[in-house]
């Protein structure tokens, strides 16, 4: 069984990012900059907005944040993401999800701008997805893509089983597995799909990406199947400084001695989708 390192295959592609920054820097351009709007005080979110500045810094880009209360209004976001959307400075940006509840998420992704649409959520660039144009690909599919790839984890003619059907991981990976070049015949599966301990024991490579801890148990998976855990639920712990730690959708100790390749919660998608974030901001300077 080989354990998929996140955070090295992720220190990899940002060391790369580096040394492209480097060269616009010294040919006189600016540095990339990505800035993210955060709403209320979400401990996941506010998690993630931290690495995410802290990894632009790594990167030579210039980071932004923007910061509002819980009782924000959905008119203060749509007005901010104007601003950034019009801001010849921004290059990228991202509205950090779950919002509030009074606030219409598609909404805000729908006004974004697709140039800047980093997140790649917007529908026109989910819509170039599809059409195998080249787009910003979602964070998270996009960095699992790149763990495959990077271990050199066979995909074509296999069988990827993604359990898991949301707009941010399922359905986009779903066709980035599928399109040329990676080639994997694709099964989707959801809380409705009937028989799916069956049809998740038939997959090469198994992706889990539904939210819930400890999921996928080990008569879920086929002998010698790469898995992908997508999952990152926080859950109390006494043993930990912050009262919680993150579990995956993957019973890690009975699954993974049936994998050939597994990826660990915390430590391995975590890390590759804020460098697909990156990625995505470097292309969106490029493309300035």
């Amino acid at each position: 069984m080989t354990l998929i390192d996140g955070k090295q295959t992720s220190a990899e592609i940002k060391a790369e990012i580096a040394q492209e920054v480097k060269q616009m820097t010294s040919a006189g351009k600016r540095a990339p900059h990505l800035a993210a709007v955060l709403v209320g005080h979400d401990g996941g979110s506010e998690t993630y907005v931290a690495h995410k500045i802290k990894s632009c810094e790594e990167v030579g880009f210039k980071s932004s944040l923007i910061r509002f209360e819980d009782d924000a209004t959905e008119q203060q976001i749509l007005d901010t993401v104007a601003k950034l959307n019009n801001d010849p400075d921004v290059d990228g940006f991202i509205v950090q999800l779950p919002l509030p509840k009074h606030i219409d998420e598609q909404k805000i992704i729908e006004a974004i701008s697709p140039k800047k649409d980093v997140d790649g959520f917007h529908p026109v660039n989910l819509g170039r997805l599809v059409a195998g144009l080249d787009t910003f690909v979602s964070a998270t599919p996009s960095g699992i893509v790149d763990l495959i790839k990077r271990y050199k984890i066979e995909t074509s003619g296999k069988h990827c089983v993604i359990i898991g059907r949301s707009n941010i991981v399922g359905r986009p990976l779903s066709i980035l597995m599928s399109q040329k070049g990676i080639d994997a015949t694709v099964t989707v599966c959801h809380s409705r799909t009937e028989n799916l301990k069956e049809i998740a024991r038939t997959a090469d490579i198994l992706v889990a990406a539904l939210g819930r801890p400890g999921f996928v148990t080990a008569d879920m998976v086929k002998e010698g199947a790469a898995v992908i855990d997508v999952g990152t639920t926080r859950v109390p712990c006494a043993d930990t400084k912050s009262g919680f730690r993150l579990k995956g959708d993957v019973d890690f100790e009975t699954v993974s001695p049936k994998c050939s390749y597994i990826t660990p919660v915390p430590g391995g998608v975590g890390p590759m989708t804020i460098c697909s974030l990156l990625k995505n901001t470097l292309k969106a300077a490029k493309q300035r």
